[in-house]
């Protein structure tokens, strides 16, 4: 219980909040819908606003927090990084960035790996990569990408072209060529789409932004067999669904399709920014010194704090515990489903990576609903509800955030 405060202390806690709101609203450029909520630490499963009330995330910052808030071994990672090395840039070798390349590339299938700093980063590398091994091979011609609808690669002006919804796109014109959009995760629908011009496929293997849309598993089976047959790059973008988000250390390990080239962020830093775009070496080749870069991408910091994630994700047990606790939150939601026939209409997900999809009732207000009860949640196109818990989360977590997203759906249809 938090000890009774003095009128005083009140008023200054009050006004600490009022500068922060100000200063924010006046000097950061409005790009975000910020939410009622001024947030200063975090423990666990739990973040606490400046009053410090707790509330469950749900969010994990946008798959971000993969092991919660403040993880001992982050922590220790983080601090012992910071008392050694910030910085040298990418033309010195370091010890963290070495070691997260060799535990990486093992746990992900690949030989060779680039870092970047986010998911958009890495998926412009991967862009970068496809186009430069394509034209070496096939000639001048190729640099075509096929990506699909409800997809959301990020928004550098090549991810957002590449992220075929007018949402993000529309202001930001003239847009680059170079992609083609398919509607529907259907084989004559990608053939079609096929062209003399055409280096790769990209996907996510369960779209995220999109509403939490899981691609079928014989489809990705499917476009892997068909890029095989034309000659053709298949890219994953698993910024969201890697580092063990889905129960597996990356989707493609749970469907059993492996794609040429892989990007992942999100998750991997464990709250700090980094990205990765990964590849086979004889792909990999094509990138030579010179030919792409990133002044921060794997700096010591963020990948100790990378080897931390890695080392606790890939740990007996842990990834088994995901998926039961996957299970778990599922079968919980669909729970849901069956007491509010007419108010959820879906639940679609894998591992703790799942959206629940609302008719009737607004998926905003929802969140918002669930927020005022101590439960941080996401929207999703398609008026869904997404949930991505830190994947440190336990039975109880599941039952009380279930418990709060009941009673807030209960009281949201009357």
């Amino acid at each position: 219980m938090m000890p009774e405060m003095k009128w005083t202390e009140q008023e200054e806690m009050m006004e600490d909040q009022y500068e922060v709101a100000s200063q924010d609203q006046q000097h950061v450029m409005g790009t975000y819908a910020r939410q009622p909520l001024h947030l200063v630490r975090g423990e666990g499963m739990y973040v606490y606003d400046a009053d410090d009330i707790a509330y469950l995330d749900f969010t994990s910052g946008i798959a971000v927090s993969s092991l919660g808030h403040c993880h001992p071994a982050l922590v220790n990672a983080v601090t012992t990084q910071a008392n050694t090395l910030w910085h040298t840039s990418n033309l010195y070798l370091t010890t963290p960035q070495a070691n997260l390349a060799a535990k990486l590339t093992e746990a992900s299938g690949f030989d060779r790996v680039f870092f970047a700093n986010s998911g958009a980063e890495a998926n412009e590398a991967a862009i970068k990569l496809a186009r430069r091994y394509s034209k070496k091979i096939y000639g001048a011609h190729k640099g075509e990408i096929i990506t699909f609808t409800h997809a959301f690669h990020g928004r550098t002006i090549a991810t957002v072209t590449a992220t075929p919804q007018v949402k993000y796109q529309e202001g930001f014109g003239p847009l680059p060529s170079g992609f083609r959009y398919v509607e529907e995760f259907t084989l004559d629908a990608v053939k079609a789409a096929i062209s003399a011009k055409t280096c790769a496929v990209m996907i996510e293997p369960i779209q995220g932004e999109g509403g939490v849309r899981p691609v079928p598993p014989e489809f990705l089976l499917a476009l892997r067999q068909l890029c095989d047959m034309h000659g053709l790059l298949l890219i994953f973008d698993e910024v969201q669904t890697g580092a063990g988000r889905t129960g597996s250390w990356l989707a493609w390990q749970c469907v059993g399709v492996k794609p040429d080239i892989l990007t992942m962020a999100k998750g991997l830093g464990g709250g700090l920014p980094i990205g990765a775009m990964m590849a086979d070496a004889v792909i990999a080749s094509v990138f030579t010194p010179g030919t792409h870069g990133s002044t921060f991408g794997g700096n010591p910091i963020a990948a100790s704090a990378a080897v931390a994630v890695i080392d606790t994700i890939m740990a007996p047990g842990f990834l088994e515990q995901v998926r039961r606790r996957g299970q778990q939150l599922y079968g919980q939601l669909q729970d849901l489903a069956l007491r509010f026939p007419d108010s959820v209409q879906e639940v679609r997900g894998m591992g703790l990576m799942w959206g629940v999809v609302l008719q009737g009732i607004d998926a905003g207000h929802v969140m918002n609903a669930c927020r005022e009860q101590g439960l941080l949640v996401l929207t999703a196109g398609g008026n869904t509800i997404r949930l991505l818990p830190p994947l440190i989360v336990s039975s109880t977590d599941i039952e009380k955030a279930i418990s709060i997203l009941g009673n807030v759906i209960k009281e949201a249809i009357g």
